[in-house]
C-alpha cells in the first residue's frame, strides 16, 4: 500500500475524507516539517520519526469541526499545526496562520508557497491585534485554556467556536466567562492524544 493510501485510511478512521491529492500534499508537508521545522525548533527533534501520528493525525481531528465555516484562525501557529493541516483538508475554509515569531512566520510563508495553499494566509503578529472577526479559532500548544479563550474571544464572532487541543490529563474543563461548552471530543484511535474542547462564544 502506498503512503497516500495509508494516510487516506488513517484519515478515514478519524472521520476525515481526503482525496489522493490532499493526502499527497500532507505527505509533502510532513517532509517540510522534518527538514525545516525540526531544525528551527518549531517541532521537537524527538518527534522527527513520528510526525504523522503526533502531529498530522492529531491535527486532522479538527477539520470536521470547521467544515462549514468561512474563516478560521490558528492562534500562535508555530509550524502550522493545526492550521496548515486543516487548510489542506478543508480547501473551502480560509485559514489565518497567526504567528508573532519572525522565523516561524517565515517558515509558514515558505510552507504555504511550497504546498500551493491558496486558502491559507500568514499573519505576522499577535492574534489580539487582528482587526477582523473569525468563525473559529484553534489553540494547540498555545496557552492554558483560560488564556486561550481570552485571546479567542477577542476575535470570535458571536456563536464562533474555540477548538482547544487539551492535554491527555484533562478531566472536566472549567468553562470561562462568556463561553458555552459545546463538546469534549475524545479520539479512541489516537490513544496518546488529549481531547478537543470546543467552546462557543455567547
Amino acid at each position: 500500500m502506498s503512503e497516500p493510501e495509508i494516510l487516506l485510511g488513517q484519515a478515514a478512521e478519524l472521520g476525515v475524507a481526503l482525496d489522493a491529492s490532499r493526502a499527497a500534499t500532507l505527505i509533502r508537508y510532513e517532509d517540510l516539517l522534518a527538514r525545516r521545522a525540526v531544525p528551527l525548533g518549531a517541532i521537537a527533534r524527538s518527534d522527527t520519526t513520528r510526525i504523522r501520528e503526533r502531529h498530522i493525525l492529531d491535527c486532522l481531528r479538527a477539520a470536521p469541526v470547521v467544515h462549514e465555516v468561512d474563516v478560521a484562525c490558528d492562534l500562535g501557529s508555530g509550524a502550522g499545526l493545526p492550521g496548515i493541516v486543516v487548510a489542506v483538508a478543508e480547501p473551502g475554509v480560509r485559514v489565518l496562520l497567526v504567528e508573532s515569531r519572525a522565523k516561524r512566520a517565515a517558515f509558514l510563508e515558505f510552507a504555504v508557497l511550497e504546498l500551493g495553499l491558496s486558502n491559507a494566509d500568514v499573519v505576522v503578529g499577535r492574534a489580539e491585534e487582528l482587526r477582523r472577526e473569525v468563525d473559529a479559532c484553534f489553540a494547540r500548544a498555545f496557552a492554558p485554556l483560560p488564556l486561550a479563550w481570552s485571546v479567542a474571544r477577542s476575535i470570535l464572532r458571536p456563536g464562533g467556536r474555540l477548538i482547544y487541543f487539551a492535554g491527555a490529563e484533562l478531566l472536566d474543563p472549567v468553562v470561562p466567562e462568556g463561553a458555552a461548552l459545546e463538546a469534549v471530543v475524545r479520539t479512541a484511535v489516537l490513544e496518546s492524544a488529549g481531547p478537543l474542547v470546543i467552546m462557543t462564544r455567547q
